[in-house]
Formats: structure tokens, C-alpha cells, sequence
């Protein structure tokens, strides 16, 4: 095995294979293009984890991408090694051979850094995203008093993951996803929520200003003062305890317990919970009518 052999192999290799990932990400381009408008744009709103099912999405493109480009990069070093490329490098100095093969083999290392990025960021989001699903869907069972639930809602300070309408007020539910241990219990001290004794603590303060924000905006719609109740969520967890009458903390599985944590000042009339219910229809279409 001669150096230039060895350079001229990993040269075409590369080279080939930044060409596909080029090809492949200018395909993924036009066929988002070319998809054109949804027929049922105004009926189609965002499903419980929408963004993180999108990422998700877009995660898994991207490793399909990083697969194949690894196997057309072995495809093309061994056929390039069995055809004797170093015929293209002869008479090149050996310094800039030896600088060839370096730059060769670092665009094939970043290659494979990039893929495990992507292995590892699919994994924590695929996580996130089935939490989300999971509490999305156990919301979906509390349909009394006019409820109806809102996924991904987007207001001034962020996105809050989930909201319930309803006559009995209006619910910001947020959710903390975090892989449980052995000891899987959680407890809200104030608004730090500590998962397990002596693991992560993590504050809620932001739950708390969603809520706050989206209460501001739906009043403008409205037009008098409306609650939001802010809600943590945390799928997998058992809850230890709670000491705060701001939030109430929840699971994936007793989520009924927001059909008790009312209070009759927040309740609202028929013709608030239209003219908030169709607010919120609004921002979470999923598809929007190109102009």
C-alpha cells in the first residue's frame, strides 16, 4: 500500500461523498417546494408534541442521510482502492500527500461526530416527544364542562405544550420530561421541582410566565381579567409532594386531579369559551394558506 494509493482512495471517497450529501439535501429541499398546500388547511391543528415530532422528523432525515453517505463513502474508497487511483497524485510531493490524506480523513471523522450528534439528539427528542404524546392524550380524556385542548400554543414568551379550555377556566400545561431512575419520585418546593433526592433540580418559573402571558392575551380578546392555572406535568414520575398554590404538579396517569383544582372565580361563560376556543383554533393551525 503506497501513500498515494491510500490518498487518492480517500480523496474520491470524500469527495463523492460530500457530492451525494449535496444531492440529497438539495432532494429534501425541493420536496418540501413541491408539496404545495394542504386541502384541509384550516381544519388540521397541531397534534400534542407537534414541534418535537417535526424535530424528530427532521433528525431521522438526517441520519438516513448519514447512513447512506456513510456506505457510498465504503462503496467508493474500495472501489477506488481497487482500481490504483494513485496515478492522479504521482509526482505530488509527500508533504502534500500526507496533507491530502489528513484533510481526507478529518471530513470523514466530522462526518461520523456529526452522525452520533444526531443519533444521540434523536434519542433525547424522541423521549421528549413520546412524554409529550402521553400527556397530550390523557387530556384528551377530560372533555367535560366544554373542555377542549389545545397542543403546542404559541404566545409572546414561548410555547406552552398544552392548554384546556373549558367552563371551568383555563389550564397552561407544561411538561419536564426527564428519563426516570429507580427512585422516581418528585416533589415542588416553591418553583423548584427536584426529581429525586439529590438529583436534578429544575425551576418552573417559565411555566408559570407562559401562563401569565397567554392570561394577558386572551383578556385582550375577551375583554375583563381571565386566569390561566399553570400546570407541570411529569411524565413517568410519581409525585412525593407538593408545596406551592401556584402549580399544580401532575403525571401522565392522574391527570383528572385539574377536574378538582378549581376555583369558581375563574370560571368563564359560554361566550368566553367560544371566543377563547377560536383564538387558540387560530394559532394552532397547523398549515397556514399561502398568500
Amino acid at each position: 500500500m503506497t501513500l498515494e494509493l491510500l490518498s487518492g482512495a480517500m480523496t474520491l471517497a470524500v469527495l463523492s461523498t460530500l457530492l451525494f450529501m449535496l444531492i440529497a439535501g438539495a432532494w429534501h429541499t425541493m420536496n418540501r417546494a413541491a408539496s404545495g398546500n394542504n386541502r384541509f388547511s384550516d381544519s388540521i391543528l397541531f397534534e400534542a408534541a407537534q414541534r418535537f415530532r417535526d424535530q424528530f422528523d427532521s433528525l431521522t432525515r438526517k441520519q438516513s442521510v448519514y447512513l447512506a453517505s456513510s456506505l457510498v463513502f465504503l462503496v467508493i474508497f474500495l472501489t477506488a482502492f481497487l482500481l490504483n487511483p494513485e496515478r492522479l497524485f504521482q509526482g505530488l510531493p509527500e508533504w502534500q500527500l500526507i496533507a491530502l490524506l489528513a484533510a481526507a480523513l478529518i471530513a470523514a471523522l466530522y462526518g461520523l461526530f456529526r452522525f452520533v450528534v444526531v443519533v444521540l439528539q434523536k434519542k433525547k427528542v424522541e423521549f421528549i416527544r413520546d412524554a409529550n404524546i402521553a400527556t397530550g392524550h390523557g387530556l384528551q380524556r377530560l372533555t367535560s364542562n366544554q373542555n377542549r385542548v389545545f397542543h403546542d400554543v404559541p404566545c409572546a414568551t414561548g410555547v406552552i405544550d398544552n392548554v384546556i379550555v373549558g367552563l371551568h377556566g383555563i389550564y397552561a400545561v407544561c411538561v419536564f420530561a426527564k428519563r426516570p431512575g429507580k427512585d422516581n419520585r418528585v416533589r415542588l418546593n416553591g418553583e423548584k421541582l427536584a426529581f429525586a433526592p439529590g438529583k436534578d433540580v429544575i425551576s418552573v418559573t417559565d411555566c408559570g410566565k407562559r401562563a401569565e402571558q397567554l392570561a394577558r392575551e386572551v383578556r385582550k380578546q375577551v375583554g375583563h381579567d381571565i386566569r390561566v392555572r399553570a400546570v407541570v406535568a411529569v411524565p413517568g414520575w410519581e409525585i412525593d409532594a407538593q408545596a406551592s398554590d401556584e402549580y399544580l404538579v401532575v403525571n401522565e396517569r392522574n391527570l383528572s386531579m385539574l377536574r378538582g383544582w378549581k376555583d369558581q372565580k375563574d370560571y368563564l361563560m359560554n361566550e368566553d369559551v367560544e371566543q377563547i376556543q377560536k383564538l387558540l383554533t387560530e394559532r394552532c393551525t397547523r398549515y397556514k394558506r399561502k398568500q
